[in-house]
């Protein structure tokens, strides 16, 4: 059994900035200030860990209650903002994920720092969530390492039995992407249709560097292999 494990922005959509803008008026309406857009930057990161950058940077406590008004918020503010924007999904991702649900021999989830619910808000818009029947989110941890664990410990309760770190493949478009998959033992995968260009990627040495994947032929070899 292989596992293929997915990040969300920037490497199976784009949702032409509706997740960050819904989540700079969220925190603008929950600390009751303007915020700094220069101050955090999101790419690579989960929303636990870009809210607690947030509120940081603004000298402000988020308390569990100032998450669940942010959270609150920013979720409204995600649904508003999806069909207004010019997203889409990303060159090769439905035909790639459209061939490996076919297999028996792959399961298929997320590693995202999206929280469950942003996740599910996003890839039911461009009509992928289908495909996934597990993953780790970003609800509460801010290291993208705990996500990944989190990750792995939901694809074993999914098959109901252990799995090892080499028969999982993260696909992912930041350098944290491979990190978090070198913490599960994992197999990385880089693509360069995020904010990173492929020279950046190539430095944090995933284990294959794609510009896209739209001829998505040569990773799905290398998972099925």
């Amino acid at each position: 059994m292989k596992i293929c494990l997915f990040d969300i922005d920037g490497t199976l959509v784009l949702t032409d900035g509706a997740g960050k803008d819904a989540m700079i008026d969220s925190f603008q309406s929950t600390a009751g200030i303007d915020v700094q857009t220069t101050a955090v930057r999101v790419s690579g990161k989960t929303d636990r860990g870009i809210a607690k950058e947030l509120f940081d940077a603004h000298n402000k406590e988020l308390t569990e209650e100032a998450w669940q008004l942010f959270l609150t918020s920013y979720m409204t503010g995600l649904a508003r903002n999806l069909p207004l924007r010019q997203g889409r999904v990303l060159p090769g991702i439905e035909a790639l994920l459209n061939q490996l649900a076919e297999r028996e021999d792959v399961a298929l989830g997320l590693l995202t720092g999206n929280v469950a619910q942003g996740a599910y808000l996003k890839l039911t818009h461009y009509d992928l969530m289908h495909h996934f029947a597990f993953g780790g989110y970003g609800d509460l941890h801010p290291d993208r390492n705990d996500v990944a664990q989190a990750a792995k410990d939901a694809c074993e309760a999914h098959l109901g039995h252990p799995v090892a770190g080499d028969q999982i493949w993260v696909i992912g478009d930041t350098a944290n992407d491979v990190r978090c998959a070198r913490h599960i033992g994992a197999k990385a995968v880089a693509v360069a249709t995020g904010v990173f260009d492929r020279e950046v990627l190539a430095k944090s040495d995933p284990d294959l560097l794609f510009d896209d994947l739209e001829d998505f032929g040569p990773l799905l070899e290398a998972i099925l292999e």
